[in-house]
């Protein structure tokens, strides 16, 4: 079961990390490019025999590939030959000497494409395990991560490490390393045939490539500035689209479509104008290199002609000369190309590399406390916590809460009613005093055994894709199907269930849409039910719901709270009337601690906290 979460979108332009058309866009560039491909290469560590069999054959495939115009011009200047000694009446054409080169070139052509598929077999096999090595140890590292890493970023942040950096860590280093193994070889290679064919030639050839390097620069200097601000604009207007389709409603119950289409449409036509640019300027590459590339190919021909003549190379040998020169500009470019693949390879590998080694929250306690269920007996002693050090939020809290009681945590917004039951969860650590349970320090047990015996219930619901039945189990994944039952009806929900097409076993949709937030709520009541621990939270949970449905959820919390204790985090006054204890907290402290009549009777900020709510209630009754 996947967990029900909008993923945000994944950064990525709809052409790939190279931009429209394929064509390379400034990329984002690693702080420490060094560091991180040590890190990286330490990681490849154990694959090295692997990656020496990617070299050599990456390597043995590009060098019979190069062969192979070497041996054609054999075949050109046997036929060659051939044609001449007839009309000169001396001879013919041998042909079985032409089909024994062309049966060689066959050959290596064939031996250059296997090995070819057995580099690219045994890399992606590599990349890939790199990646499933990678996605694996980020999701055992989130499950030993402290709370505070998680509430100081974005879910999109997060999920950007397992899905994007990952996955682009794994395709550029399936098709840099070997891009890079083959474009070296074939430019040292191609070298080496071209001044075995002729230095002069060569030198004429290589010319050409300073003079084509330089426009091309000029091009990239000036569509560079129009590639950035195409991308900074595609993200606002996919950014704007986003934010128009999800609040449609808001839109229309404003009247903001005019608005709204006046935006899109000065950030759309920033865009055009940038794109177009981009693409008309970088687009100008290919014919630059195209007539530069044609120049030296006349300089060649002519040079090639001349040497023909003088007998100091063959004729054939001019034709796999051009080859090699069509062939020599492109690896160079690939090399280009593969530099700024590193470049986001490092980038990606180094946001990976941070959250791996970001500080992990200690699970195991030194002398662990042994407990296998707790009896639920709470004790605050003199809390001080803060978030950051130089600014506490709890000063000094304490409270002695029995087995079986429930404890109303009352208090304005940023009171730190919240803040008590992570700290009690190990959510956090305390910076002074101590919570106890059961007479255990709480950071005596091993973070996992001690939330064993904790249920919650929050204001914002958590369900899955999945079948009712399989969120429901989520509480305790051995609970039978009737237990699972028992526990809808407890909760009050079991007959809404048999109303649903499907029942138990029908499939929740996404953010769980097909069923109302007090249904939600109720699910995850009766999940808690099952779970069947001794100690419950209970964060705001019927702060968004109606009148009618909170009285269902007020009687389904009254059956998941007996003979546990409760900790009721409630804002509706009126829903925790009951409470054993009711702890009233303001900017960090108690502030007034009793059952609700004892409050009230005081006359002290509880009894104007509740008097203020019935106030605004009898107000608004009365303006409807």
């Amino acid at each position: 079961m996947s967990e029900q979460t909008k993923k945000p979108g994944t950064g990525r332009g709809p052409h790939g990390p190279h931009g429209p058309g394929g064509r390379m866009m400034p990329g984002e560039k690693a702080k420490d490019f060094k560091g991180t491909f040590k890190k990286l290469m330490a990681y490849m560590g154990r694959y090295k025999i692997a990656l020496i069999a990617v070299m050599l054959f990456a390597a043995g495939s590009t060098v019979f590939n190069i062969i192979g115009p070497k041996v054609l011009a054999k075949a050109t200047t046997e036929l060659f030959n051939g044609m001449m000694a007839k009309f000169a009446g001396t001879g013919g054409i041998n042909f079985e000497r032409i089909g024994q080169i062309l049966l060689l070139l066959l050959g290596l052509y064939a031996l250059s494409a296997l090995l070819s598929f057995i580099q690219g077999l045994v890399m992606t096999e590599i990349s890939q395990k790199l990646c499933f090595r990678f996605r694996r140890e980020i999701s055992e590292k989130i499950n030993r991560m402290p709370m505070a890493y998680f509430e100081s970023r974005t879910v999109g942040e997060v999920l950007s490490r397992i899905t994007n950096d990952v996955d682009t860590l794994g395709q550029s280093l399936s098709q840099s390393i070997t891009t890079l193994i083959t474009s070296v070889a074939t430019i040292v290679g191609i070298l080496i045939m071209m001044l075995s064919i002729s230095p002069l030639m060569t030198l004429i050839a290589l010319v050409v490539l300073p003079v084509s390097g330089g426009l091309i620069g000029v091009v990239v200097k000036h569509s560079q500035k129009y590639f950035v601000a195409q991308q900074k604009y595609l993200g606002k207007i996919n950014g704007q689209i986003e934010e128009v389709y999800s609040g449609q409603n808001i839109i229309k119950a404003f009247n903001r479509e005019e608005a709204s289409l006046a935006q899109f449409a000065e950030t759309n036509q920033i865009l055009y104008q940038s794109a177009w640019k981009s693409q008309f300027i970088s687009g100008m590459m290919h014919p630059i290199m195209t007539f530069v590339g044609n120049l030296g190919y006349v300089a060649v021909a002519v040079s090639g002609s001349m040497l023909a003549i003088r007998n100091v190379i063959d004729v054939g040998e001019i034709q796999a000369f051009i080859q090699y020169v069509k062939s020599f500009t492109q690896p160079i470019a690939q090399v280009a190309q593969v530099s700024n693949m590193f470049q986001s390879t490092a980038a990606a590998a180094e946001r990976v590399f941070e959250f791996l080694e970001e500080p992990e929250e200690d699970d195991i306690a030194a002398e662990a406390a042994g407990m296998e269920r707790m009896s639920g007996a709470v004790s605050f002693d003199h809390v001080r916590f803060g978030y950051n050090p130089e600014k506490t939020i709890i000063h000094d809290f304490s409270c002695e809460v029995k087995p079986g009681q429930m404890v109303a945590i009352v208090g304005p917004t940023g009171a730190g009613k919240t803040t008590m039951v992570k700290l009690l969860m190990r959510f956090y650590d305390v910076n002074s005093g101590a919570i106890r349970v059961d007479g255990h320090d709480v950071r005596d047990f091993n973070r996992s055994k001690l939330r064993e015996n904790f249920g919650m219930v929050l204001q914002d619901t958590w369900l899955f894709n999945g079948t009712i039945m399989e969120n429901i189990r989520y509480g305790r994944l051995d609970a039978t199907d009737e237990e699972v039952i028992e526990a809808a009806k407890a909760a009050h929900v079991h007959r809404f269930i048999q109303t649903l097409p499907g029942g138990y076993q029908m499939e929740l949709n996404e953010d769980a849409g097909n069923v109302s937030q007090g249904q939600k709520q109720l699910l995850t009541i009766a999940r808690a039910i099952l779970a069947d621990n001794p100690i419950l939270i209970l964060d705001e949970a019927t702060s968004s719901v109606d009148t009618r449905t909170e009285i269902r959820i007020q009687k389904a919390m009254n059956n998941l709270m007996k003979g546990r204790t409760s900790f009721v985090i409630a804002h509706r006054l009126s829903t925790i009337r009951d409470a054993d204890v009711i702890l009233v907290m303001k900017d960090g402290d108690i502030i007034e601690q009793g059952n609700h009549d004892e409050l009230l009777s005081r006359g002290g900020f509880y009894a104007e906290l509740y008097n203020s709510q019935f106030e605004s209630f009898d107000a608004a009754a009365q303006g409807a």
